[in-house]
């Protein structure tokens, strides 16, 4: 099996403020103007949020054409309709052909959160919308000597987890004490990367060295192998805390503006028009919806 190493790394600027104003600092962590090269990942925002008690975070606005998750690093958030957002817990949500949410979102504290803008396939570009909550404690953990890796989407060794996926996705939160070593199988289709949050590791066999902020992305499988790489992953003398995002590269052009995503400028106006004439769902009226269907049952 191929080595899955580092092949170039990318270090984050500072925080900067963010756009729900005082209390709100961001950190870009990938770059959307790189698409090509990072698909199929198109933004990974690190949010850091300490707003005044009962100050909501930003406001009800659309998306269209792809899907986020929001994994929260530390803190809590209350959506009205989205549910209670624990420390590692993540929200999965499929835009596709356009939805409402935030409507209603109060940080309770001090609170960090990745949120990741993931590409759709083209044929399910235009997917009803749609959400997934996983708490943490959902999310099966595989567990070696000084490890524990929370597994959320796809595979690692042999733990699968458990969200509902368009784009094939590997997404798992790395906890690494003093030394411990983490290695994890992916197929020569996937793109991936590490983002350090604490601490700082070596990676692969040249142990390519990245420290916390930093993002590392990986290596491709060379062309002579056919069944797949993994990447190795070593933690330094304090430990560290990585998060791993891999997913299989869609090859299909993008184009951005604002909250849509689309593969051609005629797609951003259908969204835009869909949005202001009130045609798209509410988060509020999915959630209501997905309850009373559940007590129907």
């Amino acid at each position: 099996m191929s080595d899955r190493g580092i092949a170039r790394v990318a270090t984050t600027a500072a925080p900067s403020p963010g756009f729900m104003g005082e209390g709100h600092t961001a950190v870009s962590v990938v770059d959307p103007n790189e698409f090509v090269r990072n698909d199929p990942f198109i933004v990974l925002m690190d949010d850091r949020i300490d707003l005044e008690p009962g100050r909501e975070a930003g406001g009800a606005h659309p998306h269209g054409g792809f899907e986020t998750l929001t994994f929260v690093v530390e803190g809590e958030l209350r959506d009205r309709d989205e549910g209670t957002l624990k420390t590692g817990d993540i929200l999965w949500m499929t835009a596709g052909s356009g939805v409402i949410h935030n409507e209603n979102v109060v940080p309770l504290g001090k609170s960090r959160i990745l949120q990741l803008w993931l590409t759709l396939p083209q044929s399910e570009r235009w997917a009803a919308p749609r959400f997934e909550h996983i708490a943490r404690d959902d999310a099966p953990a595989r567990r070696e000597p000084g490890v524990e890796a929370r597994v959320y989407s796809g595979k690692s060794g042999s733990v699968n987890g458990i969200a509902h996926n368009y784009v094939p996705v590997t997404l798992v939160d790395v906890q690494l004490q003093a030394g411990a070593t983490f290695e994890q199988e992916l197929p020569d289709s996937y793109n991936g990367f590490l983002y350090v949050l604490d601490g700082s590791v070596a990676v692969g066999a040249d142990r390519t060295r990245l420290i916390a902020g930093q993002v590392g992305w990986l290596a491709g499988a060379p062309v002579s192998t056919s069944n797949g790489g993994a990447v190795r992953i070593i933690a330094d003398e304090n430990g560290a805390r990585v998060m791993l995002y891999a997913g299989e590269r869609q090859g299909v052009p993008i184009v951005m503006h604002g909250p849509f995503v689309g593969e051609s400028r005629d797609d951003i106006r259908r969204l835009s028009r869909s949005y202001t004439e009130g045609k798209m769902p509410r988060i509020s009226e999915l959630a209501e919806a997905e309850a009373t269907s559940g007590n129907r049952n």
